[in-house]
């Protein structure tokens, strides 16, 4: 893992805004709380070897079967899990994208084959590796193409990280499909949908004997009791976590559009609630300890993603005031800096 690949929000605890890890702030964790803290006393035993009883829950969300459903420790943990499943493989990894594939790969002895287009995935690899939608541009690439490619290539495993799947309009595989295909697993997060990074919740959906194979490689207890009992607790109560996610997507454009307006800046097109912006003429991360210091605003530096350079930064949108904040704090440092 890179240092600093994402949130590194303890590294300045004076921060007041966080735009710098994907996760929108604005949901209200205080029947979470309420709820731990009668359920504290479970750190006292070991947890469920493996987290069954929220697979379970899982399974009955998705009208699925729960032998297709292997919880990790945060989407992470999948990631790597498969990585060293299939160690030695060549895998594909379509850049820009997040550097935990890579690093998976590498880690496990993967050969890799970076690509950039979905019309150009390299020959004779066995494993093909898509965010989806993509971290760090919020870009999402149609499913029915991605269906396409998934038919036509039964050859290639297909993993597709679908992280960032509650904050898009546009249609994303489903958990049912996965299950019944036999070259796709598709990777899922809890942590992103519930905002709730540091208790690590992913899962990995796909073929009953896909996911098998993955659970040989597991380590047990991989999940601690909190994080199971939380995520039960979640599912549970979605209802009192609303994304409302149009509003959240019109922000962001507007966000965007103050961005251009400003002149210093580049923005790529999005279909989430985060974007990638570029800067004319300046380094991310001058801006972002500037932010930081006069602000109190974190963002995230892109310039370690491949394929990137030092101009580059990322953000996720929050609340209104608080981005208008980011809008003010990035203006004054275009024109004073």
């Amino acid at each position: 893992m890179i240092k600093g690949h994402g949130d590194d929000i303890y590294e300045y605890p004076h921060v007041s805004a966080n735009f710098s890890s994907n996760v929108y702030g604005g949901l209200s964790h205080e029947g979470l709380k309420e709820f731990l803290m009668k359920k504290i006393d479970c750190i006292r035993n070991y947890p469920e070897p493996e987290a069954v009883s929220l697979e379970r829950e899982l399974a009955e969300r998705y009208q699925a079967d729960a032998e297709g459903i292997c919880v990790t420790a945060g989407a992470t943990e999948a990631i790597y899990l498969i990585a060293q499943a299939y160690r030695g493989s060549r895998s594909a990894i379509l850049m820009p994208t997040f550097s935990e594939y890579a690093d998976a790969c590498r880690l496990q002895a993967h050969e890799i084959f970076p690509f950039y287009a979905l019309d150009n995935i390299p020959a004779e690899v066995r494993m093909i590796w898509i965010c989806n939608p993509n971290n760090p541009t919020g870009e999402i690439r149609e499913a029915a193409r991605l269906r396409q490619l998934i038919a036509r290539n039964p050859q290639c495993l297909f993993i597709v990280d679908q992280s960032y799947e509650a904050f898009t309009e546009q249609e994303v595989l489903e958990v049912t499909e996965s299950q019944s295909a036999s070259n796709l697993l598709l990777i899922h997060s809890m942590t992103k949908r519930f905002a709730v990074p540091g208790l690590r919740i992913g899962y990995v959906t796909g073929n009953p004997l896909l996911v098998r194979h993955l659970r040989a490689f597991r380590m047990p207890w991989a999940v601690n009791a909190l994080a199971i009992e939380s995520g039960r607790y979640l599912l549970r109560n979605a209802h009192r976590y609303p994304l409302h996610l149009s509003e959240l997507l019109k922000e962001r454009e507007r966000v965007a559009e103050a961005f251009k307006g400003l002149g210093g800046l580049e923005v790529w097109p999005s279909d989430t609630h985060f974007m990638l912006v570029r800067i004319r003429n300046g380094r991310a991360a001058a801006l972002k300890a500037f932010l930081v210091e006069q602000y109190g605003l974190l963002i995230r530096d892109a310039s370690n993603f491949e394929g990137l350079d030092d101009s580059y930064f990322r953000i996720a949108v929050q609340t209104p005031a608080e981005n208008d904040r980011l809008i003010e704090g990035i203006r004054t440092w275009i024109y004073t800096c």
